[in-house]
């Protein structure tokens, strides 16, 4: 009988997994963002959760923030910025995690940095410190160059930004990324990775390269709404002058 619970308890454990994933995947693709916090929510809930689940969690409080930051919704992301950084400290702990766990260092100082543009001389060097530490201490990890090539697009020219090598280093992401297609099934991060590509072609004017890149999304997922429906006709209007 105990055996029968234990089976029973990995089936359900390994079914909320899959659902928390394909719940989040379908709230990017259609912009549902309520859906996406009820997933964050009820996972943070969720008690004893594996180092796995956790960096999972990490992952959707990432991509949920930054929403929250590009739509003006600055309380929302300082609460679940302050969550996703506990979370962040207990997987610190494990230094088995170095490369991943500083990507989201990272990304975490800029959001810090995006809510008081005061702090950007003390948290400029931490975020660079920590996207190379991601990428020294594993060249393999896509994250780690998604971080540097965030760096790079949203500093100011005058400052050393530069999108075209932004954009160098989101290709070199998606290219490890690609390495491993089934891990790329219902994975926001890939969609998400291949949207900031195609907008840095049209930020550098490559209409044309930027319409392959949204081909490609749109193969992929044809129900990715704001591809569609409003990146696409931008990119489209610009091509036409």
């Amino acid at each position: 009988m105990s055996k029968l619970i234990l089976f029973v308890f990995l089936c359900f454990t390994l079914n909320l997994n899959a659902s928390y994933k394909s719940e989040v995947y379908s709230a990017f693709i259609s912009n549902n963002m309520g859906k996406w916090k009820s997933a964050i929510d009820r996972m943070s809930a969720s008690p004893e959760k594996t180092e796995d689940q956790l960096l999972e969690l990490v992952n959707y409080q990432y991509g949920y923030i930054a929403w929250c930051l590009g739509n003006n919704k600055s309380d929302e992301a300082r609460k679940y910025l302050d969550l996703a950084r506990k979370n962040l400290d207990f997987l610190s702990l494990n230094k088995k995690n170095i490369s991943i766990v500083n990507s989201y260092k990272a990304a975490f100082y800029g959001y810090r940095m995006a809510l008081n543009k005061i702090l950007a001389p003390f948290l400029g060097p931490k975020i660079l410190d920590c996207a190379r530490i991601a990428v020294n201490s594993d060249r393999e990890n896509p994250f780690g160059y998604v971080q540097l090539g965030n760096i790079r697009f949203y500093i100011p020219a005058a400052f050393g930004g530069s999108k075209k090598e932004a954009l160098d280093y989101y290709l070199t992401a998606l290219e490890l990324m690609e390495k491993n297609e089934n891990k790329n099934t219902e994975n926001w991060n890939y969609l998400s990775l291949l949207t900031v590509i195609a907008q840095s072609y049209y930020y550098i004017n490559d209409f044309q390269t930027s319409v392959k890149y949204l081909d490609k999304i749109l193969k992929i997922e044809p129900g990715y709404d704001w591809v569609r429906n409003e990146l696409y006709p931008k990119v489209l209007k610009k091509m036409k002058g």
